[in-house]
C-alpha cells in the first residue's frame, strides 16, 4: 500500500502530539504517592476470615464483618466465640461499618451494587449476637450507607456514591455526591456535609467506607482502598468538611473503630483485624 509523504507527516505529528499530550495527563489519585502528616503502626493482628468490610469493638470482644457474616472474637486471645450469619428471613447481603453502643451492636447495612438505592440500620444483642431490632430507611436519595454512629439526640450517617458504575442507574452520581448527614432520634435530617476535594481524590472511583468520633472528639473517615485516616472538622460556613490531617495506616480502608486510643481495621488481603496505637491529642 503507498503512503504519501503528506499522510506520513501527518500521522508523525499526530503521533508527537499524542505523546506530548499523555506527558501531561495527571496520575489517578490512585497512582499518586502522599505525604502523610503522621503514620502509625500495627500493635496487634488477629486473622478473621470475615474482616472483608469492618471491625467493631467492645470491652471484650471484637466483632469481624463481611457482607453478610458477622464473627465475634475475643479481643485477648483471638478466639472466635460466635458466628451469626444472614438467612431467608434476614437475607442481609451487603453490612458495612459497625458501632457497639449499650451492648448492641449496630450496622449499616444497603442493598448495594443494586438499584434504586436503598438502607438499613441492623441491630445484634452482643452478649448472644442474636438479630433483634432493623430500622429500613427505604429507598435512599443520598446514596448507599456505609457507616453510623449514634449520638445524643440523633445519629451521624455517611451515605456514598461511587464513580465506577456498578448498576443500570441512568442516574448515577458520582463519589463527589458521597455526603455525611445528621438525623434526629426521629430519623429527621437536619444536617448535611460533603467531602473536600482533597479526600474525594483519594476516595475515587469509590467512596467513604468507615468513620466516627475518637475519643478526642474529633471526626474520622477512611476510603474504600487506601491505608489512609482522614481527620475532618466541620465548617464554620458552608457545606464542605475541612481535612486537617492525612494518617497513614496498617489497613486497607473500609470500617473502623475506636477504643480509647486504639484504632481497630481491616486488613482485606490478609482478613486480618488489625490494632494500631492511635496517638490522640489530649
Amino acid at each position: 500500500m503507498f503512503v504519501s509523504a503528506k499522510t506520513l507527516s501527518a500521522i508523525f505529528v499526530l503521533a508527537s502530539t499524542t505523546i506530548a499530550w499523555s506527558s501531561l495527563v495527571p496520575a489517578t489519585p490512585q497512582e499518586k504517592a502522599i505525604e502523610y502528616d503522621r503514620t502509625i503502626a500495627a500493635t496487634r493482628r488477629f486473622d478473621a476470615p470475615e474482616a472483608g468490610q469492618a471491625v467493631a469493638v467492645d470491652d471484650q470482644h471484637f466483632y469481624a464483618i463481611a457482607n453478610s457474616i458477622i464473627a465475634k472474637y475475643d479481643r485477648e486471645t483471638g478466639e472466635k466465640v460466635a458466628v451469626w450469619k444472614s438467612d431467608s428471613e434476614r437475607p442481609l447481603r451487603h453490612l458495612n461499618s459497625g458501632i457497639v453502643r449499650d451492648g448492641k451492636l449496630y450496622c449499616a447495612n444497603s442493598n448495594f451494587p443494586q438499584w434504586p438505592e436503598a438502607s438499613s440500620i441492623e441491630v445484634w444483642d452482643t452478649e448472644t449476637m442474636t438479630h433483634i431490632d432493623s430500622h429500613s430507611l427505604g429507598i435512599c436519595a443520598e446514596g448507599s450507607l456505609t457507616w453510623i454512629e449514634p449520638i445524643k439526640g440523633g445519629w451521624y450517617a455517611v451515605f456514598a456514591n461511587y464513580s465506577k458504575k456498578v448498576n443500570d442507574d441512568p442516574l448515577a452520581k458520582s463519589h463527589r455526591s458521597t455526603q455525611l448527614v445528621r438525623f434526629d432520634e426521629r430519623w429527621r435530617r437536619t444536617h448535611g456535609w460533603v467531602f473536600p476535594k482533597s479526600v474525594l481524590d483519594r476516595f475515587d472511583p469509590h467512596s467513604c467506607s468507615g468513620g466516627g468520633f475518637a475519643a478526642d472528639g474529633k471526626l474520622y473517615c477512611t476510603g474504600h482502598d487506601f491505608g489512609e485516616v482522614y481527620q475532618l472538622e466541620f465548617p464554620k460556613a458552608g457545606s464542605v468538611l475541612v481535612l486537617t490531617e492525612t494518617i497513614g495506616a496498617p489497613i486497607t480502608g473500609q470500617g473502623i473503630a475506636f477504643d480509647a486510643d486504639l484504632l481497630w481495621g481491616v486488613d482485606r488481603a490478609k482478613r486480618q483485624v488489625v490494632v494500631s496505637k492511635f496517638g490522640l491529642e489530649k
